[in-house]
């Protein structure tokens, strides 16, 4: 699976098991960024509105995760 992605273009982020006995190259200031953009879908997260997507408008949910961005970031 990983030489199909390799060869599509995609460049592999995610490190190896520590126990791997062949590891796998990675890119880690990539992987660095992909925590960062996780970590903020999990406080996303916390806010109910945004995990269940009670919004059907875009526009209404896009403002739902700005404000709700906002506030965990200001606090």
């Amino acid at each position: 699976m990983r030489q199909f992605l390799i060869q599509r273009g995609t460049l592999p982020v995610i490190p190896n098991n520590p126990t791997r006995k062949h590891p796998h190259p990675f890119n880690r200031p990539f992987y660095r960024e992909r925590n960062l953009v996780e970590r903020m879908f999990c406080r996303l997260k916390d806010w109910r509105r945004i995990a269940t997507r009670y919004d059907k408008r875009k526009d209404v949910f896009a403002a739902s995760v700005y404000l709700a961005d906002i506030v965990t970031w200001w606090t």
